[in-house]
């Protein structure tokens, strides 16, 4: 599976995911973890609440693949 096949906004949502996830890794846990956190929850709704999910295509190795395609395109 490549990008094309998942919607874009399934596609940067998940992106947006692995960035935010990264950002709070090298965040000190005493400053500005709140704001990260809150980030990751409402794009963690958004990405399991897609439509996309709930046709046939959305099966648990296309998760897998959205995960792996959204971990290349983000920043570590």
């Amino acid at each position: 599976m490549d990008d094309t096949t998942f919607p874009r906004d399934l596609v940067e949502a998940q992106t947006a995911w692995y960035d935010t996830y990264w950002q709070l890794a090298s965040t000190a846990p005493t400053t500005g973890t709140a704001a990260h956190r809150r980030r990751l929850q409402e794009l963690s709704r958004h990405i399991a609440g897609h439509p996309y999910w709930q046709t046939s295509a959305g099966t648990p190795a296309a998760g897998m693949a959205l995960k792996e395609i959204a971990r290349m395109k983000a920043r570590p």
